[in-house]
């Protein structure tokens, strides 16, 4: 088997739907699921072993044909999931967020910190379990920052295996040079699907009355859009539409639209399914 999934347990309602998500890609896409807890004293460990036993056995009874692991670690939240999945070579991540608000640990705010330590891409869930025909319409947004465009090689992975359309959308930018470049990654884009044999639409907004955060969500939620695929970029970028502002936004959107999260590569180059 040469892909593997990650999902971290946080044994709530949000981790449930992140191993829905993931049964549903493991069989799309052929792939096993590792499921991880994390505790932070090593007194923790035997009653957080029990209980993940008996988790898992529920998860496998629910979740025929695929195969599940799972591991208790002791460590931080915010550094062994993320080391896990580079030990084992895990594809992806599908974690569940509480939203902005949650009593455990995987809020919006900490669930982007989780995200910001690893190389691992992310899948970010709330409570929407994945439709049927999994990740159908995904809706992909294009800035002027130049790392940007690495998100597209695993939307193009995706699409394949979904047989999606990708819905791209560009800010409203009034500065010709600024607009220029936009265009030209909307080229790039558009050629790179193209040749690629993938289905896409192209929507940039009229004007810039509201923040990119709030049209690409209600953009996204126009199309009935199953998956948004963002980097996670700290700085600002050239439009000032990035940083953890914009993307704890959209992971905790208010329509419950799952989010591809990538962290940029310095080689551009991701570990995206076989």
């Amino acid at each position: 088997m040469n892909n593997l999934l990650i999902v971290p347990v946080d044994f709530t309602s949000v981790s449930m739907t992140a191993i829905n998500h993931a049964y549903g890609l493991a069989k799309t896409i052929g792939a096993d699921v590792h499921l991880v807890h994390v505790v932070g004293k090593k007194s923790e460990l035997p009653d957080a072993e029990l209980r993940m036993a008996a988790y898992a056995q529920e998860v496998v009874k629910d979740h025929p044909g695929v195969h599940f692991q799972s591991t208790v670690r002791k460590g931080s939240i915010f550094e062994d999931i993320g080391a896990l999945a580079e030990e084992v070579g895990a594809k992806l991540i599908i974690m569940g967020t509480h939203g902005m608000k949650g009593m455990q640990f995987i809020v919006g705010s900490n669930a982007l910190r989780i995200v910001s330590s690893s190389i691992t891409p992310f899948i970010i869930v709330q409570d929407r379990p994945m439709r049927r025909e999994g990740y159908e319409d995904i809706v992909v947004p294009l800035d002027l920052h130049k790392e940007t465009k690495q998100k597209l090689f695993l939307v193009v992975k995706m699409a394949k295996y979904f047989q999606s359309s990708v819905h791209l959308i560009s800010p409203f930018e009034k500065d010709e040079f600024l607009a220029n470049t936009l265009k030209r990654n909307l080229t790039y884009a558009a050629q790179l699907f193209t040749e690629e044999g993938v289905k896409f639409t192209m929507h940039s907004p009229g004007s810039d009355d509201m923040d990119f955060d709030e049209v690409l969500i209600r953009y996204a939620a126009s199309k009935d859009a199953d998956l948004i695929t963002i980097m996670n970029l700290r700085d600002n970028s050239l439009a000032g539409l990035l940083g953890g502002s914009y993307t704890q936004k959209i992971i905790t959107n208010a329509a419950q639209i799952p989010t591809l999260l990538l962290n940029p590569s310095e080689t551009g180059d991701f570990n995206v399914f076989d």
